[in-house]
This record gives C-alpha cells, structure tokens and sequence, in this order.
C-alpha cells in the first residue's frame, strides 16, 4: 500500500521530509517492525513510542506518524494531534475496513462483560453461526484460540484479528469494550452493529482520573452509537437507563426490578444458586433484519449460579433476538453455557461447595454476595485475595462493600492472601491497601486472618469447612490460580475423591494454569 493512501485515513496537521514511500506493515511497536513498515509513536502511561522511533528506523521503518517532531531522525514524518486515534484508522484502512463486513456486538460493563459475552456467543453458535469471541480471557475463532493480554486488543492488532475473522468466514463477533478501550481509542473506527452497557459501578478511577471521567468513558460506547445501530440498556442501572434518550441507536431495555422496559425477567428462582425465570417481551421492537418481536413469554433455565448471572443473561438474550436468533435456540443456547472461569464458578460440589469468583470491585462484591444470600448453605468461609496497586479508594470500598454484607452472612471471619508469590509487580499490595481493607473489617468486627501467600490461606479454609459450608476464593490477579491450588490440595487431603473428576474444572482454563511468567515478574 501506499503511503499516501493510508494518510488519506487521518488528519495530518503538518508533515517533515514528506516523500512518498511504499508501506508493506504498520506497528506500534519498536520489536514488532520489519522493512518497508509506517511506525507509530504512541504516547502511553509509562512509555512513549517517540522515543523508540529511530531503532524503529534502524529496524526498518520508512516513515513515522508523530505527535511531535523528532529532527534527528531522517525519515519522513506526520504530525497528529492523536496518534491513538490515527493507529485506529491507519489499521482500519490497512486492513481495508474489516468490521463492516462482520455484525459486530460490542459490550460494556464494570462487572459481566466477559460472561455476558461467552453466553452471547453461546447463543449465536446455537444458531449455527460462524462466530468470534474477543475479550478478558481470550481471541477465539475458528481453530484459533488466543489468550488474551488485553480485555480489548489495541487498536491495530483488533482490526487485524477482525481481516483474519473476515478471512476465515466469521460472521457474527462478540466482544467486551473495556473504560480503558474506549478512552484510549482501542475501537476506533470500529463499526458496531449491537451495543450494550450492562453496569456501572466505581472501578478504575485512579486510572481515569475520577468516577465521571470512567462513567463518561464506558457511556461513549452509547452516546456515540450510528443511527443504524442498535443499544441494549438495563433500566435496573440508574447510569444505563439515564442514556436512553442520549443515543441516537435503536433502544432496547431490559429489567427485574424495573418492568418498564421491552424486556422483563418475572418469576426468578435462584434457590439452587441457578436461575430459573421467564422473559417476558412487554414491548414490541424491531430486530436487525427488520422483524418485529411481539409481547410474548420466554422459559429460562441457566447453568450458570448467580444472582448477576440473570442480568448477564437478560442482556445476552435481548441481544440473541436483535440478531434474529429465534427463541428454542435462545433457550437451549443459554442453557448450553456452561460459565466463564472465576466468575461465580461452582468448582466443587459435593459434600461442600467450592465457589470461584473474581470478586474484583464493590459492584462484583455486592452481586456476588447478595446470590450467597439467595442460597441454602450452613457456614461461608471467604478467602479473599486484596488487590494490589488499584489504590486506597478501591480497597476501601471493596471492604465497605463486603463489611455491609457480613451480618447478612453471619460472617466472622475472612481469610486474607496478599498472594506475594503470585502477582506481578504491578498487582502487589501496597500496605496502605491492606490498612484501609482491616480498618474496614474492624468495624463490623470481622476478624481479618492474614496470609503472605495463596497457598496457605486456601488450605487454612480446607481446614475449617465442614458439610454444607461454602468456600468463597474471590480476588482478581491475586487468585487467578487459586482453583488450581484448592482443587489439587483437595485431590491429595482426599484419595477417595477421583482426581480427574474433581479437576475437571481447570480443563481449557486460561488464566492461573501457567506459572512460568511469575518467575522473572519482578
């Protein structure tokens, strides 16, 4: 290609040593350039591409799109205002506008992004469709299967896995938008077909500055939606609901509590954990191909436990029936999911109950716990991994969060792991975190049992359940390989349990299987 034709994408405020060049790849990355490559020099929060242009050019690079000039280096160079947002298009036209030739479904959300998106494409598969699936644990489409780095891809390697769906005859994508996506461009130039914002609750504030600068972030995703496109809101979230009338897509809400909307959820029982409800279509609206859904009934039954798990799948079935999927496949779609690991993840049940979850933010605390309320079970032990380096304020109310719910628990106790053998540098604890997170546990009286490490605070819960109990590993990074430790610790405490049987649960796991990249993490 071209180099005039991909500048033709982006707005060049003013060029140095404009000379026109023959472009075989575009990058981002200084490792990643080959000959005959336009670099781009992106400004990020620790690292700034500008400075790794001339080994770019050393490398291969013939031409550099910049933010500001660098005169020592004799290439050809553009300035932009935002070389984020002109990597988004220089990929898009790159790759010659790839989403437009699939139907794309983007989903937004502080907790659920992730299982709302797998039983989205559980849905879609049910219906015998070519699918593709880009998120927190994986790429997936085809034969090809990628763990993910990212939650959403930067912007050129995106474009890049939607030419090779293209390639490889996907037609449907589901995939998670993270705050951080959207406020650093990662999908720009991305063309939608379905969007959905789920929740908001307070998470990455300290990355973004402040709650409306992340709640601003994630509305985007709605407020700069086409005519053409469809959003899904839930009216049980008072920040979803409030951008109904800021969009210029086609609505479509969804509720339990409220039951207003198109869509709503009646007759929920969660007694086993597992939903069990039915739909009722309260509105008629339009679906992509034109049809129209009439008020009718919709019979859920869910494999997956939790109370969050309903409001993931109202929005996943609103979105199946927008994409024309017809109901019995729905149904039996929804039923087919099995979960996402770490998000409420029933790893053993037998004489006691073993519950994964991620735990990761007051709002995933608050769900999470208000489904234990909703179960039949006799003791919770809780061992809970702290978050490290998300700040004072998250921890806070993290523990704020749990504290409110203890009573309610008849919890006593929460069996903390700082997990220092398990995260990287970035995800350590800070010892303010942990004050703020015992100061906490203090005022509810909740004794606070401190572990260094992962290990030894999941053994200590194995040694203090008793018959129908309920062990609760929840924490992000910091339990990532928790299931992996409990489930073998549980296969060697118990011979007569057979092993392959009880860990089967790590089967096709992604995140807390290899350790190998802990070695050399700090």
């Amino acid at each position: 290609m071209q180099l005039s034709e991909l500048l033709n994408a982006i707005d060049v405020e003013e060029s140095l040593n404009g000379e026109e060049k023959t472009i075989d790849t575009v990058a981002y990355h200084s490792g990643e350039v080959t000959s005959n490559a336009l670099f781009v020099c992106i400004k990020g929060y620790e690292t700034d591409g500008h400075h790794y242009a001339e080994a770019a050019v050393n490398k291969g690079a013939v031409a550099l799109i910049v933010e500001h000039f660098l005169p020592e280096v004799a290439v050809p160079q553009y300035r932009v205002q935002n070389s984020r947002e002109a990597l988004a298009a220089l990929g898009d036209t790159y790759y010659q506008q790839p989403s437009k030739d699939l139907v794309l479904i983007g989903i937004t959300a502080t907790n659920g992004k992730t299982s709302t998106s797998f039983m989205t494409n559980s849905i879609l598969e049910e219906n015998s469709l070519n699918t593709g699936l880009i998120g927190t644990v994986m790429v997936k489409y085809g034969k090809t299967l990628v763990p993910s780095i990212l939650t959403t891809p930067e912007s050129l390697d995106l474009h890049g896995y939607f030419a090779k769906m293209r390639d490889d005859a996907i037609s449907h994508v589901t995939m998670e938008v993270s705050s951080s996506a959207l406020e650093l461009k990662r999908v720009g130039n991305v063309s939608f077909d379905i969007v959905a914002l789920n929740n908001i609750s307070r998470e990455h504030i300290d990355l973004h500055g402040s709650f409306e600068e992340y709640y601003g972030a994630k509305a985007s995703l709605i407020r700069e939606a086409r005519a053409d496109q469809f959003a899904v809101l839930n009216l049980d979230d008072s920040y979803s609901s409030s951008l109904q009338t800021e969009t210029n897509a086609s609505v479509v809400t969804y509720g339990i509590e409220n039951n207003t909307g198109h869509l709503h959820c009646k007759n929920l029982d969660l007694s086993s954990g597992r939903g069990i409800f039915t739909v009722e279509v309260l509105k008629p609206f339009k679906t992509r191909g034109g049809r129209t859904i009439e008020p009718m009934e919709i019979e859920i039954n869910l494999s997956v436990a939790g109370y969050h798990s309903v409001y993931n799948a109202m929005a996943a079935i609103t979105i199946g029936l927008i994409a024309d999927v017809p109901v019995e496949k729905i149904q039996s779609g929804i039923e087919r999911f099995k979960g996402v690991e770490r998000r409420f993840q029933f790893i053993y049940e037998n004489d006691f109950k073993i519950v994964d979850d991620h735990f990761a933010n007051a709002g995933n605390i608050e769900v999470t716990l208000e489904t234990l309320t909703k179960m039949d079970f006799n003791n919770l032990h809780i061992v809970y991994a702290i978050r490290g380096n998300r700040g004072v304020t998250t921890n806070r109310e993290n523990a704020e969060t749990l504290a409110k719910w203890a009573p309610k628990l008849g919890l006593k106790k929460v069996i903390v792991s700082l997990s220092e053998s398990h995260v990287v540098k970035k995800d350590e604890v800070l010892p303010s975190e942990l004050e703020a997170f015992k100061e906490e546990m203090d005022k509810v009286n909740v004794e606070v049992e401190l572990h260094k490490e992962m290990p030894e605070a999941l053994q200590s819960s194995l040694n203090q359940v008793e018959a129908g109990d309920v062990i609760l590993i929840g924490g992000a990074q910091g339990m990532d390989f928790g299931a992996k430790y409990i489930l073998n610790q549980l296969a060697q405490d118990r011979p007569d349990l057979q092993k392959d049987e009880l860990l089967k649960p790590l089967d096709q796991r992604v995140a807390g299987i290899d350790e190998s990249f802990l070695d050399n993490s700090n």
